[in-house]
């Protein structure tokens, strides 16, 4: 028995699918004919602004009302600029700087670049709460580690995002920020009462809902206290009693990729998951980067069949398509974005600069030797350039592997040089605070810290410099502050 036309469209209005490279293959843009929500677009999928609009272009030619999502959070986090880096900071340069109108500001000019290729959903800002230093998913991609001041950017993102016509989708509902583990992986467990989420985890989402923002994310992480077993995208207190019922959201719920493990494992692959996600009130389910029109097509088919057995009521995905065509008539319906220029490049910049924070003297007496510590990057990240190298003149950079690298050859190639030890989170860096304790040892040391810097301090060097991101507009900024930049 074939798939009933109607059902299998109802289906497609609740899917976010994902294709490969820069123009979209002719399964893709046939499915947005046929109901298709739309599609989320990766690094893959952007080579430069004109193929980038002629991509989107292809689809809206084939439904108006398509939803065109991508990660477009700025600093670490970037699809628009994944060849070169952000020219933008990211929340938490923001959150350091503390200017609200900066943030909104900041986020006003990248919404407006994406609105210009024709992308109509930013799946941004993250709006977690980064209460565990270890945190290795959200880390710098959040505000900072006060509910408060995290609430205070999480609505100005909001606004400066939609005050150019595109969607925000504030992320990881309930809270993925006290999380150890990253949910590309496992399953992380966050074990917090409901006091404490409401307290710590959830005032940044009441202050996105009251903001206006259009949509919100799940998170695939289980609360015991509120989840039980399984993750929060699986769970009816957390997206329907919780974030609609206690704080009102009327808006789309979207769940973050459910090929990701911690949902596909959950629940036994990508199908079962949509079927979960679905019948405990999410509206439009991501699928994730790695999508097919076959994948497309069993997902579709598992939701039929849960229709059709009673494991989906059929207004529950009526409703579900309904918010995700509410969400699309919306940035419809959004006013046209104002132009975009060099002043919003220049404003990342600037905004970059100001995050800087330097404890001892950074300046040197001579050129030094930028050795640049590997460290590998997130799922969300993906393969993106980052550090001083780009912004340096005349000045030699070296890249090592903490683990790999000889400390007394490091030593012997900078001579009588400073060193300025650049990396992302050197204090979990395997052999990473080994390598700072054995050349703070014999030479001068500065160490430029571009991921979340926590707690840690590393003894005996110079100055510590935190940039509280890795992006493009970052490096630039801390090589102003060392002097390197010529």
């Amino acid at each position: 028995m074939g798939v009933d036309p109607g059902l299998r469209r109802l289906a497609l209005g609740t899917l976010l699918a994902a294709y490969p490279g820069p123009v979209p293959p002719d399964w893709a843009v046939a499915l947005v004919a046929e109901g298709l929500a739309g599609h989320t677009l990766f690094g893959g999928n952007v080579h430069d602004p004109g193929q980038l609009a002629a991509s989107t272009a292809a689809l809206r030619a084939a439904r108006p009302d398509v939803l065109v999502a991508i990660d477009e959070e700025g600093g670490d986090v970037t699809r628009l600029a994944h060849a070169t880096g952000s020219p933008y900071p990211g929340n938490a340069a923001l959150g350091a700087v503390d200017d609200t109108a900066l943030t909104r500001e900041v986020y006003a000019a990248i919404g407006g670049e994406l609105a210009a290729v024709g992308v109509t959903v930013d799946l941004a800002p993250t709006v977690d709460v980064n209460t565990a230093d270890e945190n290795p998913v959200i880390g710098t991609r959040a505000f900072g580690a006060d509910p408060g001041r995290v609430a205070a950017h999480t609505a100005a993102a909001v606004a400066g995002l939609q005050s150019v016509g595109v969607a925000a989708c504030a992320k990881h509902f309930p809270g993925h920020g006290a999380t150890v583990a990253d949910s590309h992986h496992e399953l992380p467990t966050v074990d917090a009462d409901a006091a404490l989420l409401r307290a710590r985890d959830l005032p940044p989402f009441a202050a996105a809902v009251d903001a206006g923002v259009q949509a919100v994310m799940t998170a695939h992480i289980r609360v015991p206290a509120l989840t039980g077993d399984g993750p929060a995208t699986f769970s009816r207190a957390v997206l329907v009693d919780l974030l609609r019922g206690e704080y009102g959201f009327t808006g789309a719920v979207v769940t973050d990729a459910l090929e990701m493990k911690g949902a596909a494992v959950a629940a036994g692959g990508v199908g079962p998951a949509a079927v979960r996600a679905l019948a405990a009130g999410a509206d439009l389910l991501c699928l994730g980067a790695k999508v097919d029109a076959a994948l497309v097509e069993r997902v579709v088919a598992e939701i039929v069949g849960a229709l059709r057995d009673g494991r989906l009521d059929r207004a529950r995905v009526e409703q579900a398509a309904g918010r995700a065509a509410a969400l699309a008539a919306w940035t419809g319906a959004a006013r046209p974005p104002a132009p975009t220029g060099p002043a919003e490049v220049d404003l990342g910049y600037r905004a970059a600069r100001r995050a800087v924070r330097v404890e001892g003297d950074p300046t040197a007496p001579a050129r030094p030797l930028v050795v640049q510590v590997y460290a590998a990057a997130t799922v969300a990240e993906g393969r993106v350039p980052w550090g001083l190298g780009p912004h340096l003149a005349d000045v030699e950079q070296l890249r090592v592997v903490a683990t790999e690298v000889d400390p007394a050859t490091v030593r012997r190639l900078a001579g009588d040089r400073p060193i300025v030890l650049v990396g992302r989170h050197l204090h979990r860096l395997p052999g990473g605070p080994a390598l700072v304790g054995a050349l703070a040892a014999t030479h001068q040391v500065t160490v430029v810290e571009m991921g979340w810097p926590g707690r840690w301090r590393p003894a005996g060097v110079r100055a510590f410099v935190t940039t509280y991101g890795a992006s493009h507009a970052n490096g630039r900024a801390a090589a102003e502050v060392l002097g390197l930049t010529g």
